[in-house]
């Protein structure tokens, strides 16, 4: 651990290493488990065996009574620093070890997260994601967050949606999250306006775990509703999309477990016919983990999320791992393609539980 981050080291009998970043953010408060019913559970296994091997990990000492996101992140660490290893060793990209690489130059949106401001105000800091990214889409954050419908400022999202599309023109897609804010009726009467201002997705409408309330309301609008961001149980993934309960699939690859259980929804969103985007959580290298989920998946949405650069210092052969013109280029080198500067893995510190 250097300070607030977390990093994973991984090695092989035959000398092959790799560190990796995890989700800081939440392995802060979950490292104990990592340790405790994960990382050991993998010492001395095959690492080739990944995929039965998480499994095993899942009814190793009950693991399944722990599940939710507080399991999920730990395993997630884990299986990223072993598919990176894997990588390496083989020198391939971590997308070859799912299949063909489809797309590098990964076109990327920026999300304001800002409830408290001002349509004007909330136009300008989007203006300046665009002047320093050069993304062709931008998120707006609207109502109250997790089932509060207020706004912070009365009458902010109504104002808000025609707003932005006014100030920012026709050219730039359009995305709206309201994280959980809205019941059903309130839902729809927000995605119309959405709708008549020409946004390309409306992501939570109702509370996450509300499958049944998001149907009703991907039934009644045209807009595709985006969901998933929360969610880590496979068979509601499975009920969600057979379903119809959303029509753009986000898994988050960290609360969700890793790649593997990622691209398990991803195949099934395919195979309904519905888009699918990874949510990003943030922290560590998680816009590094987007951009190799989005060089493979054949359903991925036009744009993944970007939240900036990595505090993490590090880089890569193959890309600069910025955003220029609206595009960030998924390394190309084996594994994940991202080194971490050598000194600062040097100054972390066991992380002990």
């Amino acid at each position: 651990r250097n300070k607030s981050n977390f990093l994973v080291r991984i090695r092989s009998k035959d000398g092959a290493e790799s560190v990796t970043a995890p989700n800081s953010l939440r392995l802060k408060d979950c490292y104990p488990i990592f340790n405790n019913r994960v990382g050991r559970f993998f010492v001395g296994k095959n690492a080739c065996k990944i995929e039965s091997l998480l499994n095993e990990l899942y009814r190793f000492s009950s693991n399944y009574k722990w599940q939710g996101l507080a399991f999920w992140v730990c395993q997630a660490a884990l299986e990223m620093g072993v598919l990176d290893l894997i990588g390496k060793v083989r020198g391939v990209p971590l997308g070859e070890l799912f299949g063909k690489i489809r797309q590098r130059d990964i076109a990327i949106y920026r999300a304001s997260g800002n409830r408290r401001n001002t349509p004007q105000q909330e136009a300008n800091v989007l203006e300046r994601f665009i002047a320093q990214t050069g993304a062709k889409a931008v998120k707006i954050r609207i109502g109250g967050r997790m089932k509060r419908i207020e706004d912070k400022i009365s009458g902010r999202t109504e104002k808000l949606i025609p707003y932005i599309r006014k100030a920012l023109g026709g050219k730039v897609t359009l995305y709206a999250d309201s994280n959980s804010s809205y019941e059903v009726k309130d839902a729809i009467r927000i995605g119309r306006l959405l709708e008549e201002n020409d946004y390309a997705f409306y992501e939570e409408p109702v509370p996450f775990d509300h499958l049944w309330e998001t149907r009703e309301v991907t039934k009644a609008l045209k807009i595709p509703v985006a969901g998933g961001e929360q969610e880590y149980s496979m068979r509601r993934f499975r009920w969600a999309i057979a379903n119809r309960a959303m029509d753009i699939v986000q898994p988050d690859l960290h609360y969700n477990g890793g790649f593997i259980r990622g691209v398990r929804v991803a195949k099934m969103a395919e195979a309904a016919g519905l888009k699918c985007t990874p949510h990003m959580s943030g922290s560590g290298l998680g816009y590094v983990n987007v951009l190799h989920f989005a060089s493979f998946i054949p359903n991925i949405t036009a744009h993944q999320e970007f939240k900036g650069e990595s505090d993490i210092p590090c880089q890569s052969k193959s890309s600069s791992l910025k955003a220029e013109n609206g595009i960030v280029v998924c390394p190309k080198d084996p594994g994940m393609g991202v080194e971490i500067d050598p000194d600062y893995i040097k100054k972390a510190e066991p992380a002990l539980s």
